[in-house]
């Protein structure tokens, strides 16, 4: 599987989990005010770990390509980093959800079969990581985007959203084996 492929197929199906734990929210009564609710007091709030959950797979794809990230991106981060004090509403996050599966969709079309090509994934604190395009995604870009989701399903979860691990494997039912009967 080539680590293009690997993002999008990981990254796709959560995002839209993500987006109907959303859905479930607002049916359960909490509105846009659960944005801005944090697990701790030096945790990001929801609406932040929302955006971060969409910004990287987005840098992932332009990593991968060899790409500057666009000013759109870097707009996303810094709404995710100002969400403590301007955390917009259930509909704003539902938008960038969907912006980033929109551009994930496009990004499928773009699988290069070099998995060991060298990614420098620069820190703003000035570490560098050397990886390979198959490291980068695996170690990661994926592992800090499910930081993000699982952060966004635990700060739903502690403020009475009804989730459950089933709310958390949907993306699997597609996978599940019909019974005998």
């Amino acid at each position: 599987m080539t680590p293009e492929t690997l993002l999008v197929s990981t990254c796709a199906p959560m995002l839209r989990t993500l987006s109907a734990w959303l859905d479930k929210a607002e049916a359960a009564g909490s509105g846009d005010a659960l944005l801005s609710a944090r697990l701790a007091p030096d945790m990001f709030p929801l609406a932040t770990q929302i955006r971060f959950a969409c910004v990287q797979p987005r840098e992932g794809m332009h990593r991968l390509k060899g790409e500057d990230f666009p000013q759109s991106l870097t707009d996303l981060l810094n709404e995710g980093r100002n969400a403590g004090d301007r955390p917009g509403t259930m509909a704003d996050a539902r938008a960038r959800i969907a912006e980033t599966l929109a551009l994930l969709d496009a990004f499928g079309e773009h699988a290069s079969a070099d998995t060991d090509r060298p990614i420098a994934h620069a820190l703003p604190i000035g570490m560098t990581f050397d990886l390979t395009a198959g490291q980068y995604v695996r170690d990661w870009v994926l592992a800090q985007f499910y930081f993000h989701v699982m952060t966004a399903y635990a700060i739903l979860r502690a403020n009475g959203v009804p989730l459950g691990k089933g709310d958390y494997v949907a993306h699997m039912l597609p996978f599940l084996r019909p019974t005998a009967g």
